[in-house]
């Protein structure tokens, strides 16, 4: 019968916890980053695209403007102007 070591490394590796909604969220333990899903494996994938991006990993985005208007449908003109932009979009 095989158990778990009981002094794994609790900074390392990923945990999953089950919303009251029902979906999933996993988490990145060294990160603290989190993404959810309706499955393990939904919320799996969604971290790790996370992670890449996190790394430095993925395209840059040249024209945010275009990329919020084309990629997430919203307006850049009705935001607010003072906004601060994340990371990805700079």
């Amino acid at each position: 019968m095989a158990s778990a070591p009981r002094d794994r490394d609790e900074s390392e590796g990923v945990v999953f916890v089950r919303e009251d909604d029902g979906s999933i969220t996993a988490k990145d333990l060294e990160t603290g980053l989190a993404r959810g899903g309706d499955t393990r494996a939904e919320a799996l994938a969604q971290l790790t695209e996370v992670l890449e991006l996190h790394e430095g990993g993925g395209e840059p985005i040249d024209d945010p403007d275009a990329f919020l208007r084309e990629e997430l449908d919203i307006d850049p003109d009705e935001l607010d102007d003072d906004r601060e932009l994340p990371d990805f979009l700079r």
